[in-house]
């Protein structure tokens, strides 16, 4: 007997025939190369299929054999697999008006559609990481670090003094860019790690520790050597940030915050200001990197602060509350969630 899931409606060769022409159009009009293009293509024949499979009720095999006509037709072309043609149909359903929160969907590579698309449900915060990938410039695995680190609970979340020590808008622009904790598990220490273990091991994963810092932080130096009246300090690290135009120190302490951290850091602010900063460099800009800290002390602690100064955790070993795997989401997940209307067989309400 006839699998009914198999059967393919009456039009879908003169359907299959306009899908061939309009994808060989957009291959010959930009040949694919322009990012915009593509999506618009892949968002185009998602909202076919969402529409067919809404009005006729076919089943997912259809997609199937759909993928293999498209395959045969455009043999050296990627991206029409059955899989590929599911998360079109996603896109198409999730993202109607070809936006993902108020960002336009053709400014993202595909894989950075699905994985935003995917891994974030909320509209809101698909609309905040697809605004942070943008300004950010993140690749596709950034963005996965940054959903499955939470970056939007920790954005902006450091104590600091900014509003009393720095001028606005610069003040904002500062806060935002410290966050609260911050997340060193990439490190492949344990807790009982010393100041010095956590300095040598950030060095060795700077590029994941600028990933984890933000966008605009430029290393400059480990352990930097200050000369004050004939006497030696070192400061941890030393960055600049090329977006606030300042430089940033920051110091690390293996243990909880103390207020004479922030004294001595202020001390490491001063220096700076005086022998190494511009004359157009903004003022410098401390972050005081502790396993542990109180809030209230904190905040108590910087308000004597004459120097900008935020006070952050970080973690060296954590637990996720959802492990999130970065690999491509799977199909079967995101199936799994449509199957009311995908997997039903034809000519069933």
């Amino acid at each position: 007997m006839n699998n009914p899931s198999l059967a393919i409606p009456a039009d879908y060769g003169v359907w299959l025939t306009d899908l061939k022409n309009r994808i060989q159009g957009a291959r010959q009009r930009a040949l694919l190369a322009a990012n915009h293009e593509q999506i618009r293509l892949y968002h185009d024949i998602g909202k076919d299929i969402l529409n067919r499979q809404g009005r006729q009720g076919w089943g997912a095999k259809v997609i199937d054999r759909l993928s293999a006509d498209l395959r045969a037709a455009f043999p050296d072309m990627k991206g029409l697999s059955a899989s590929n043609l599911k998360y079109m149909r996603f896109f198409a359903q999730e993202c109607p008006e070809r936006l993902i929160g108020q960002q336009s969907a053709d400014q993202f590579p595909w894989f950075h559609i699905v994985t935003l698309i995917s891994k974030l449900t909320d509209p809101a915060l698909r609309d905040w990481y697809a605004r942070e990938a943008l300004q950010q410039a993140w690749g596709r695995e950034s963005l996965l670090i940054q959903i499955k680190n939470q970056l939007h609970l920790r954005q902006g979340a450091a104590v600091t003094n900014f509003d009393k020590r720095l001028a606005p808008p610069h003040a904002g622009l500062a806060t935002q860019m410290l966050k609260d904790p911050y997340h060193f598990d990439f490190l492949g220490l344990g807790d009982e790690a010393k100041e010095r273990d956590v300095e040598l091991a950030l060095i060795r994963h700077i590029t994941r520790f600028l990933l984890e810092l933000g966008a605009g932080f430029a290393f400059v130096g480990r352990q930097y050597r200050l000369e004050v009246a004939g006497d030696e300090f070192f400061i941890d690290l030393l960055f600049y940030h090329t977006r606030l135009k300042c430089y940033v120190v920051v110091e690390l302490k293996a243990s909880a915050f103390k207020p004479d951290h922030a004294g001595q850091l202020n001390f490491y602010l001063s220096a700076v200001d005086a022998q190494i900063k511009a004359p157009d460099d903004r003022p410098t800009i401390g972050l005081l990197l502790c396993r542990t800290q109180n809030r209230l002390v904190a905040e108590y602690a910087l308000s004597g602060i004459d120097k900008p100064i935020g006070v952050a955790e970080y973690q060296l070993v954590r637990a996720l509350p959802e492990p999130l795997d970065t690999s491509l989401p799977s199909i079967e997940e995101i199936e799994s969630e449509l199957s009311v209307d995908v997997d039903k067989p034809e000519g069933q309400s």
